[in-house]
């Protein structure tokens, strides 16, 4: 059977699994000066969300490329009566502005010395996944967060999708019995490219602060904009960026809050690029009860497969595949029960739940509660792919302990928790 066509006829099975509705007629609150850094194609997915629930005063947007603040600002004028004030350094923002709300959507190393100080000033923050470069980085964060009792609500939106949450009921009724693995994958299409040489620096952007406290590479138009996650100063590869939201529902099914043993195999068998990230990786996380699998390839994603993306949880009843685009489905071990499906709720651009997310993140300020994804559940899932990362780097396997936050009997590794931070820029603590 043809894919579309399994969905289309097996989708009247999974109504009684429905999540419609999931956040109805959230009360808006009162309005919270806001800030957004880091104003490219995902800043401004959240920026409109935000925008559009209400609540918030847009007081100041910042980047370090003014071709993209320009951008922001012709969209921002039709989408508001608020008349942002434009920033290149969050720091001088946060002094004179003294945002309430910050999000923080910069590149991946840039989150943990923004976010910290944005909670260090006062602000709330609503923070993109992974949130951050290192593990030490996180602690950091969670850390802040506490200290200065700040709402810190993480950008991993699947957490809110109503075919997400339907499908957790679901694996948590035990209806797909005891389950023993978890398969974790994403498979792109694409072949080896083509090396791009190195450029000056376009017009407008301020390099050395886009690289901060990484290292200063040249410029390339292949790492900025959007490319940045293909090269591992900046960011930790298809692990670091998908990975992420795939382990968070590994987290989020089960009990267990962290693995154990992690090894990972990576390498680069076809790019032949400028990125240096891994195309091929597969990684293996014991835990306790159970052991989950993450693969990908950044080649040979096709028709092949049923899709391209997910997780499979594998059960003595069946198998469910957690999906996004095709929602989730279940396959009975007994051939005569039905396939169960219950397709998703997504909204436009790019297929996401951002405003869930948001209406949650607001709902928290409103109550002082932790928010659905709260930095320290968002820690523990970056750390699920960078662990898988740290695995990669030192060719062997790591014991973890999930408690202490650090490798067992493994000075090596311990080093790689956190990197030195490049000029004055200060690691976190």
């Amino acid at each position: 059977m043809q894919r579309r066509q399994f969905l289309k006829t097996s989708g009247k099975a999974g109504l009684a699994y429905s999540a419609l509705s999931v956040w109805p007629g959230l009360p808006r609150t009162a309005s919270y000066r806001l800030a957004l850094i880091g104003s490219g194609w995902w800043g401004m997915n959240i920026l409109r969300c935000a925008l559009q629930h209400g609540g918030v005063k847009l007081t100041a947007i910042c980047d370090v490329d003014s071709r993209q603040i320009h951008a922001a600002m012709n969209e921002i004028g039709k989408l508001t009566a608020d008349k942002p004030k434009t920033y290149k350094d969050y720091r001088e923002l946060l002094q004179k502005e003294k945002p309430e709300i910050v999000i923080v959507a910069t590149p991946d190393h840039w989150h943990p010395l923004i976010a910290i100080a944005a909670m260090q000033q006062g602000a709330h923050i609503y923070v993109e996944k992974p949130i951050g470069h290192t593990i030490n980085e996180g602690k950091a964060m969670v850390k802040a967060a506490r200290q200065f009792d700040r709402v810190a609500q993480v950008g991993t939106h699947r957490r809110v999708s109503p075919h997400n949450i339907s499908g957790m009921q679901f694996l948590k009724s035990g209806k797909a019995g005891k389950i023993g693995m978890v398969r974790a994958f994403v498979h792109y299409p694409g072949g080896p490219g083509k090396k791009t040489p190195n450029s000056e620096v376009p017009e407008g952007l301020d390099w050395d602060m886009w690289c901060g406290p990484a290292p200063l590479r040249p410029f390339n138009t292949v790492i900025h904009p959007k490319g940045f996650r293909g090269f591992l100063d900046y960011a930790n590869g298809t692990l670091g960026d998908w990975g992420i939201h795939w382990m968070d529902q590994i987290l989020w099914w089960t009990e267990e809050k962290y693995p154990r043993r992690i090894f990972s195999s990576a390498a680069r068998h076809i790019r032949e690029d400028s990125t240096d990230a891994p195309d091929t990786q597969n990684v293996i996380y014991e835990f306790e009860s159970f052991t989950a699998t993450w693969e990908h390839r950044q080649y040979a994603g096709n028709e092949a497969e049923k899709t391209n993306l997910g997780c499979y949880f594998y059960g003595t009843e069946g198998s469910f595949h957690m999906g996004w685009l095709d929602g989730w489905t279940f396959y009975p071990s007994d051939k005569n029960k039905p396939v169960i499906h219950e397709a998703p709720q997504l909204h436009k651009p790019d297929e996401q739940n951002i405003r869930e997310l948001w209406a949650d993140f607001m709902l928290s300020i409103k109550e002082k509660r932790r928010p659905v994804c709260d930095i320290e559940i968002g820690h523990r899932s970056t750390n699920m792919s960078l662990l898988g990362m740290l695995s990669y780097k030192l060719g062997r396997s790591v014991d973890w302990d999930g408690e202490k936050q650090s490798v067992k009997n493994d000075p090596e590794a311990n080093t790689l928790l956190q990197r030195a931070y490049r000029g004055n820029w200060e690691y976190p603590v």
